[in-house]
């Protein structure tokens, strides 16, 4: 991989997400600069501590950082295996999103709620209602995090694995925990599409 560029620190919660990421690492063959994958645990306050001590290590200087993993989609017509951008920063995020819908991705751009539990029933439609469009534990923090070290870019696309209409406790489960996997595997390409893109010099 290319290491004239800035580096590029992606971060996810769990081994599961580490896995599925690291499975598509033969294909980072192109990237701006040198490419690290960290698993935080799970938890906003273990998301934080992780991507502060990631990024004051030398190597990560100056790292542009993107949050992945897996969420719950709130908005109808969400399918496990779509794709959130959080829209917190503009412009980033337009460019994330443009990078994944190149790549075949189906992409939804808006805010992304947190929650210190998974969400069912009743409280998805009570998120939803605040305009978020996905929720997770992580990605705010993550985010939050790399924010106050200086980072950027900073960016978070995660993958829907379940949605009003497929539930975490439904029989269906394993089918969208595999369509998830599949395309969270699937995403590094556009991940340093991004990633190339952000570091051009006229950013």
């Amino acid at each position: 991989m290319g290491q004239s560029g800035p580096p590029l620190l992606i971060v996810c919660a769990l081994r599961f997400e580490r896995f599925a990421l690291r499975a598509g690492r033969r294909r980072m063959d192109a990237a701006a600069g040198p490419v690290r994958v960290i698993r935080t645990g799970m938890g906003a306050q273990a998301a934080e501590r992780a991507v502060t001590d990631a990024l004051s290590t030398p190597e990560m200087k100056n790292a542009a950082v993107l949050t992945t993993g897996l969420c719950a989609g709130l908005a109808p017509g969400m399918r496990p295996g779509d794709v959130v951008v959080a829209d917190e920063a503009a412009r980033d995020s337009d460019t994330l999103a443009a990078a994944l819908k190149a790549a075949g991705h189906t992409v939804h751009i808006g805010r992304l709620a947190q929650s210190d539990h998974v969400v069912r029933g009743a409280e998805r439609a009570e998120l939803r209602a605040t305009g978020a469009i996905a929720v997770d534990m992580e990605s705010a923090a993550m985010m939050r995090a790399a924010l106050a070290q200086g980072a950027h870019p900073v960016a978070a696309a995660r993958v829907v694995v379940d949605t009003p209409e497929y539930e975490l406790v439904r029989v269906g489960t394993l089918r969208t925990g595999i369509t998830a996997f599949r395309v969270l595997r699937d995403l590094l390409p556009a991940f340093l599409n991004w990633h190339r893109s952000t570091a051009l010099p006229w950013r």
